[in-house]
């Protein structure tokens, strides 16, 4: 066609590149030869619009224009020898800015080029004008699609689109009728394609979508030919399919979609056309086998091409509406019929849905995507790909499983059942089967029943019997395999994860209590019930723990005969009869290492078939429950509904709760144990905490073991200002443990009380917990087995420690005045205070003062409190007479401290002494430099001579100057002098 002559084959610019540099010596003859290639050139376009366009690849860089006088002539001469006007000859220099002679000539040639196309265009227009609407209609739209196609040659978009946009009305204009549908809506979709395509490179999507659904609008009406509708859906789904693929190219190129508005939606569409034009085709090509191909072939041309696109090979060139030859039309129709018939829809259809499958998962739509890939795996059932229609719809099933849609689930197991049968793979039958037997399904309970007798069928180690509405050539090559299954004595236990399926049998597991003592039996219960039509017969029901010791008391079995699996009775340990709960009740002694320890239900098997034979081994994690058991548990919390009223025997299923693990605890102590003491505790005393343990048990408590201290978790520091011994004699320091752990004490006959007393020193003040712990063996019979039980009682008690008492310490001159600094080598008092805090009377068997160097005694230290007794709120008061020497360090002079040795007052003469030692205040010392001493009798009489003699003593190593001073008083009278002034005293 046309398209092609002017795209491929016919240009638009044709360069001649010849080698010439304008001092060439042999000019002439180079002329002549350039020439010679142009005339060729021109020649072979055969008189067409072409332009030529010479380029001269010279060595020199050409010196700029006006300035090389020769240059200029030889190129005016150059031109007339080859016909060319100056502006398609050009120069081409191979220097170092070859780069930008480039650019610079592509340009030029892109100008050369659209003036071609913009000649072109006029050459049609003028053709246009000739015609007139009434005899040229078609003429019409193919000069305005001509127009536009140059246009879009010449890279003028803007004025191409508004072309293809008038061509496209123009088609619409046409008198459409049975035997030119198929040539408009031909044309059509080209333009339209055009039209949609240059909108997106305009970045204008919406103006594409709107002209796609307006095509489409105009278009899916016209059918054509009744006997070629499949001719119609085939056009349709390639429209979606096109405007799928320019949809997404423009998503690539950097167009932003959405979730509503994606590629995905047209590829769908297109896969429903094509699924139309398979639906059609079976329809109208379902010739006999007896009817062969048209012979000459219809469908071909004497060129082997069509002069003109969308119009029939056997009356091309026809205008007329009226057959000409009828026979010769229903020859061709038969033909494109059988051609049709050997179209593999199948592959089409896939290949449309996969792709919306791909856009629909980017943009995240899964049930969209679910949706097509239940579509893509009935597709290749239909195509007989039954492994890929498998995988397909088991990866779907899932997601319909967890959301709860029965009817959609229903049918997509229905054809993996059909696919499952047609592979013969056991496995999948059997669990497709389970599960359409299952309360999911909504197949009615005739097609319950007959799924259900070949699944006993299956489990016998038969064949069963097809499925309905299968391809019978599929179906025996299906009972084929079936048959070596039956013959090949291969793996026949099939085991089936229920948490991701829904069958027809549920389970529930219940321990009767979230805890059980070591020496009470586990219980617990497993609830099974059926949903399937008919009664049926288990072989086996086990659970599994997380300690596989207990499995094998959680057994129950039940051997019958192979065709008694589908019980008509109902009678039987392992028969289930649909709609009613069955319960199993089961009971184990548990391991006394277990104390302290879950046990967990890991799994509950339910055996169907016998091991010997075929069988399925049903498996629930955990207690129980399948794919659809966490939202039935949800809308069952959720219902108001009252449920009706059952029998005392029987249950509802709804209200039944997985229950899979207990705690098992240690046996309930019968030992008492009390706490005597008497609180609060002083700081750093022994505290006695009397423990008493007494034995109600009926046998001996073997193996007494007696914790004690400060009980676990607590803050750090108390556990370093905690400690706990056994002696009250022992000098506790800070070695000691602030627990003793498992500290043995025999054994307790029954009845028999036993003390112990334990000593607790506490550092500092606060509450305190303290944790006294018990723990024994002792022997018990639990359904008949002898067993070794540990038992332990343990009792915490808070202790609140205070200060036993105060201490006051003053300085106070030996006038007993109050001091804030002494004064060097004068004597001063120091007085302690002992204010008693406790609540319990306290003994003071000594005090001792130890004084620092820098602190002399005046007379003997020694207590004046010894056994002194306090009660609360008392004190006990001392009073040292100390001296100071002279010190350099006027800041503050050490003391010392006062050791005071305190116990409770009590009748106990083991109670152990406490020493607490104070440290004693620093004191500030000054040193005076003269010392005046008054030597004063004892007593005096009245009008007597009283001898007062004071003595001055200079504590410096100068010479002072003295002025004394006697003031007088109204009660004395006074002898000698009572001033004088400038007296010296040597120093000492």
């Amino acid at each position: 066609g046309w398209m092609n002559k002017h795209l491929n084959l016919v240009p638009a610019l044709v360069v001649v590149f010849y080698e010439l540099d304008w001092d060439e010596p042999q000019w002439k003859e180079k002329q002549s030869e350039c020439a010679t290639r142009v005339e060729i050139v021109r020649q072979s376009l055969q008189g067409r619009n072409t332009k030529v366009a010479v380029v001269l690849i010279q060595k020199k860089t050409p010196l700029p224009p006006g300035e090389d006088v020769i240059a200029s002539e030889r190129a005016a001469a150059l031109c007339n020898a080859c016909d060319l006007s100056g502006k398609s000859l050009f120069v081409l220099p191979h220097t170092d800015h070859l780069v930008g002679y480039i650019i610079r000539l592509e340009n030029a040639f892109y100008e050369h080029a659209q003036t071609y196309y913009y000649t072109e265009i006029r050459r049609v227009k003028s053709h246009k004008e000739f015609l007139n609407k009434t005899t040229h209609q078609l003429l019409f739209v193919r000069h305005q699609f001509k127009i536009a196609f140059f246009s879009e040659l010449k890279q003028d978009t803007q004025n191409a689109l508004k072309n293809y946009r008038t061509a496209y009305n123009l088609v619409h204009e046409l008198r459409a009728h049975e035997t030119n549908m198929l040539e408009i809506k031909t044309m059509a979709g080209f333009i339209n394609y055009k039209i949609c395509r240059l909108c997106f490179q305009h970045n204008t999507p919406l103006d594409a979508i709107a002209q796609f659904r307006k095509h489409i609008d105009l278009c899916k009406k016209k059918i054509g030919s009744a006997e070629l509708a499949f001719e119609h859906a085939a056009w349709m789904s390639k429209q979606f399919q096109a405007f799928g693929d320019l949809f997404d190219e423009a998503i690539k190129l950097g167009l932003t979609a959405i979730q509503t508005q994606n590629p995905g939606f047209y590829y769908q569409q297109a896969a429903y056309y094509a699924q139309e034009r398979k639906q059609l085709a079976s329809m109208l090509c379902n010739h006999d086998s007896s009817v062969i191909y048209p012979n000459p072939d219809p469908l071909e041309t004497q060129t082997g091409v069509l002069d003109f696109y969308g119009q029939r090979p056997w009356r091309q060139g026809i205008l007329s509406f009226d057959l000409s030859d009828p026979e010769k039309e229903k020859m061709g129709i038969l033909s494109l019929q059988l051609k049709e018939k050997n179209v593999l829809h199948s592959e089409l259809i896939i290949t449309l849905l996969s792709n919306a499958v791909a856009q629909f998962k980017k943009y995240k739509c899964p049930r969209m995507k679910s949706h097509l890939m239940v579509q893509m795996g009935e597709e290749y059932y239909y195509a007989k790909d039954y492994a890929k229609a498998l995988k397909l719809l088991d990866y779907v099933m899932c997601e319909y499983r967890s959301e709860g849609w029965c009817t959609l689930l229903t049918s997509i197991l229905t054809t993996a059942l059909k696919c499952s049968y047609l592979m013969a793979q056991l496995k999948d039958y059997i669990t497709y089967s389970l599960e359409l037997l299952g309360r999911a399904s909504t197949l009615k309970e005739d097609q319950k029943s007959r799924i259900e007798k070949n699944l006993i069928k299956v489990l016998m180690n038969e064949s069963p019997d097809p499925e309905p509405d299968c391809d019978t050539a599929a179906v025996k090559a299906s009972q084929k395999l079936w048959a070596d299954r039956v013959s090949l004595a291969g793996s026949n236990v099939f085991t089936i994860e229920v948490q991701d399926f829904i069958p027809f049998v549920q389970c529930k597991a219940k321990f009767l209590a979230p805890s059980f003592h070591v020496d009470v039996p586990v219980q617990f219960d497993v609830y099974l019930r059926a949903d399937c039509p008919h009664p049926i017969r288990f072989s086996k029901l086990c659970i599994s723990f997380n300690n596989q010791d207990y499995n094998q008391y959680c057994v129950v079995e039940e051997a019958y005969q192979k065709s008694d699996i589908l019980e008509q009775s109902s009678q039987g340990t392992m028969c289930l009869v649909p709609g009613k709960t069955r319960k199993f009740t089961f009971k184990f002694v548990a391991k006394t290492e277990d104390v302290g320890k879950k046990i967990e239900i890991t799994s509950v098997d339910l055996i169907l078939g016998s091991e010997s034979g075929r069988c399925v081994i049903l498996n629930w994690r955990g207690g129980g429950g399948d794919a659809a058991s966490s939202q039935e548990a949800l809308q069952a919390a959720r219902s108001f509904r009252r449920r009706p009223k059952l029998p005392d025997n029987e249950v509802h299923w709804d209200s039944l709760t997985i229950q899979a693990s207990t705690m098992i605890i240690s046996r309930v102590p019968n030992i008492s144990v009390q706490l005597r003491h008497e609180p609060p505790a002083l700081t750093n005393e022994m505290y006695c905490l009397i423990v008493t343990v007494q034995s109600h048990e009926d046998t001996v408590a073997k193996d007494v073991k007696l914790t004690a201290g400060l009980k676990p978790g607590q803050d750090a520091n108390l556990t370093q200002k905690t400690q706990v011994t056994l002696h009250g004699t022992d000098a506790c320091d800070e070695s000691f443990p602030a627990l003793l752990p498992d500290i043995p004490v025999g054994d307790l006959q029954p009845g028999e009380k036993l003390e112990k007393p334990i000593y607790i020193r506490c550092g500092t003040v606060g509450a305190r917990m303290f944790l006294v712990y018990v723990s024994y063996l002792i022997d018990t019979i639990v359904e008949g087995k002898e067993i070794l039980c540990k038992c332990h009682r343990d009792e915490t008690v808070t202790i609140e420690t205070v200060f036993p008492f105060d201490v006051a310490v003053k300085f106070v001159s030996t006038k007993l005045e109050h001091l804030d600094r002494v004064f060097a080598d004068i004597p001063f008092l120091l007085m302690t205070d002992i204010l008693s805090a406790s609540p319990w009377p306290l003994t003071i068997v000594t005090t001792q003062l130890q004084l620092s160097p820098s602190m002399t005694p005046v007379d003997q230290l020694e207590s004046y409190v010894e056994n002194v007794v306090l009660q609360t709120g008392e004190s006990a008061s001392e009073c040292f007479c100390l001296r100071c020497p002279p010190v350099t360090n006027a800041s503050g002079v050490a003391t010392g401290c006062y050791i005071i040795s305190w116990k409770r007052s009590s009748p106990v003469e083991s109670v152990p002494v406490v020493s607490t030692v104070i440290t004693l205040p620093h004191v500030i010392v000054e040193s005076i430099p003269l010392h005046v001493n008054a030597d004063l009798p004892s007593f005096g009489r009245v009008r007597e001579s009283l001898p007062v003699r004071y003595h001055l003593q200079n504590k410096t190593d100068l010479v002072q100057d003295v002025e004394v001073s006697v003031e007088p008083s109204d009660a004395f009278m006074f002898s000698g002098l009572k001033q004088f002034l400038g007296t010296t005293i040597s120093a000492e």
